[in-house]
């Protein structure tokens, strides 16, 4: 097996874990504490007057489960391009595995992990800019 083929099957794996381990932090979250969990201030937002380079993540996937795709993509461009980007890596790398021969599984790039860096540091800079010089509150 290749290097290229190797990292994809360690990243489906991968993938796999963290799919298990959402589900689990979902069952435990809306089962055992009744979908309210106590929020922790944000140390960039209280101390700091900024934005932190996450901000909006949860509520843009929130936005995304309900449907409403531009509001995600407001909240946090990062999260809708993770569930189209790594989705699709999952869905066609299971598939081929599962020996669908009509679908070839999506292969890495080095430039999805640049791209999400650049909408992370985008959605920085934006925001923050906003808040600072126009008052505008996300």
């Amino acid at each position: 097996m290749d290097r290229k083929r190797k990292l994809e099957t360690e990243l489906f794996y991968i993938g796999l874990i963290f799919l298990a381990a959402g589900a689990g932090v979902w069952a435990v979250y809306h089962f055992a504490l009744g979908g309210t969990v106590p929020r922790m201030p944000c140390f960039f937002d209280k101390v700091l007057g900024i934005y932190c380079p996450g901000c909006g993540g949860t509520r843009a996937l929130t936005a995304l489960v309900h449907g409403r795709l531009l509001k995600a993509v407001w909240y946090h461009p990062l999260i809708p391009y993770l569930a189209v980007v790594g989705g699709g890596f999952m869905l066609t790398q299971g598939m081929e595995r599962l020996g669908i021969r009509q679908v070839r599984g999506w292969r890495y790039h080095a430039w999805y992990l640049y791209a999400a860096i650049g909408l992370i540091v985008l959605n920085f800079i934006v925001k923050n800019v906003l808040r600072l010089f126009w008052g505008i509150m996300m």
